[in-house]
């Protein structure tokens, strides 16, 4: 894993970037962007996809796997994310040729220049919350640029260039790269402790988030509600702070929330109640759209205009994503990482399923995560899925630590017959098409390649007779 160094100076001028490990979805929607500019792109990643697919047919040349003969001769400007090793051949050969070699979120910012900025930060939801203000924007006929975590459904990409003067990311507070941003309107989501690989300690995390809010020029849009966030809002010394979510105090208040059909709730700000409904599922995102319509409302708009427009967004990929139903079992993906984000995604298909049980398949996501957090991760698991199968730890930019697996995570249940750890996919998808029967939902979660198990699942399920409900 390479720390980025933010202190490097931005290239004056950019006519061919390469991207190391451009097939994610925040390097893909970084090339796409450049290629927009008219600027030469190629790039390479580990293995192919359709992401690397799509860049090619828009002209970037790209390679799969990593080596020197990539690098053209052509190139002024290395890009690259901090899950690359320092021995990447790409990456040294750059340094040598002292080219710019720059973080992701410093080619952002370059990209980003001067525009009016609105940055979404949490430690969840900020995906869908960047998704809600770029369709709800686009709704109301403005024309933003965006980068956002998660391919936005109705737009089919991640990232776009638009016309306006104003810009929306999903802002990265992993690695501290969104202290970087001159940012206009701050969103925060949320302020759960994460990344303490990178923190080191959670007053540091939490004293990151109070950087990002007060840097803010024009507003801090955060959550009334969540406990992190209040901590950080207490710390504030901005003039313009704008609350949301169900307390009784918050700036935009949410109430009423229902999920026994499509979310629907009640937002009031000013003395003013507007009733809305969305088409993606969970309280939780009732109290995301507060925030984004909070956001709106700095932007300029009113109440209503603002949620009309929010209710029109469709979701993003990998956000409780249906992939197929066989033999009446459904198989939804969700990114969700964290215990939070995981019960947020569990509870939401629990307002949905009706009669039938949850199936979790979880991979947990890093070895330090994994090794902090299994119990908690355990404890969610057991109390909102109906079953789990565990997977073992997807690693990322991390090496494998002794002792710690996904087992840590199946040990920790306090009934064990509700919980089965395989390491083996074909084996875990076999297991978990056997216990599933009519009206179940399968949940895939974890934000490393866990989707790529749906293929084996559904034709697991297709192989398996059909069991009926109990």
């Amino acid at each position: 894993m390479i720390r980025p160094d933010l202190s490097l100076p931005l290239p004056a001028d950019i006519t061919a970037a390469h991207f190391i490990g451009i097939g994610g979805s925040g390097m893909s929607g970084l090339a796409g962007m450049f290629l927009d500019r008219g600027i030469r792109v190629s790039g390479s990643d580990r293995t192919d996809s359709p992401t690397l697919r799509a860049l090619a047919a828009r002209g970037a040349t790209v390679y799969v796997g990593h080596d020197a003969t990539n690098l053209a001769d052509g190139v002024d400007t290395v890009v690259h994310t901090g899950a690359i090793w320092p021995e990447n051949p790409e990456f040294l050969l750059a340094k040598e040729r002292g080219l710019h070699v720059i973080h992701r979120s410093q080619a952002l910012h370059w990209l980003i220049g001067s525009s009016r900025l609105v940055s979404v930060a949490g430690a969840h939801g900020k995906t869908t919350s960047t998704g809600m203000i770029v369709t709800a924007l686009q709704a109301l006929h403005a024309d933003p640029t965006f980068v956002n975590g998660g391919v936005i459904a109705q737009l089919g990409a991640s990232s776009g260039t638009g016309s306006d003067d104003l810009v929306v990311i999903e802002a990265d507070e992993s690695d501290g790269t969104f202290l970087l941003y001159d940012t206009a309107v701050a969103l925060i989501t949320n302020v759960d402790p994460d990344h303490l690989d990178h923190w080191g300690t959670r007053d540091a995390f939490y004293d990151g988030f109070v950087r990002f809010a007060d840097g803010a020029r024009e507003a801090v849009v955060i959550s009334s509600d969540d406990r992190g966030a209040q901590r950080v809002a207490a710390a504030l010394t901005h003039s313009n702070i704008v609350t949301f979510g169900e307390r009784a105090d918050a700036d935009v208040r949410v109430t009423g929330i229902r999920t026994d059909g499509p979310v629907a709730f009640t937002l009031t700000h000013e003395g003013v109640s507007v009733e809305g409904r969305l088409t993606v599922p969970g309280a939780h995102n009732a109290i995301n759209a507060a925030g984004a319509v909070a956001v709106l409302l700095t932007l300029g708009y009113g109440l209503e205009e603002s949620l009309r427009a929010v209710e029109g967004f469709g979701g993003t990929a990998r956000r409780f994503e249906l992939h197929g139903v066989t033999r009446g079992v459904s198989v939804y993906d969700d990114y969700a990482h964290h215990p939070t984000e995981v019960a947020a995604a569990l509870s939401a298909a629990r307002t949905v399923v009706g009669s039938g049980r949850i199936i979790a398949l979880h991979q947990p996501h890093t070895y330090s995560r994994t090794r902090e957090m299994f119990g908690e991760f355990a404890e969610v698991l057991e109390k909102l899925a109906d079953h789990t199968v565990v997977l073992d730890v997807y690693g990322a930019r991390e090496d494998p630590v002794p002792g710690v697996t996904g087992e840590l995570v199946s040990g920790a249940f306090a009934d064990p017959e509700r919980v089965h750890f395989v390491a083996d996919w074909q084996q875990a998808a076999d297991y978990t098409a056997s216990v599933a029967r009519e009206g179940d939902y399968i949940v895939t979660l974890g934000c490393g390649n866990v989707n790529l198990i749906i293929p084996q699942v559904l034709a697991a399920l297709a192989a398996t007779p059909a069991r009926s409900g109990e």
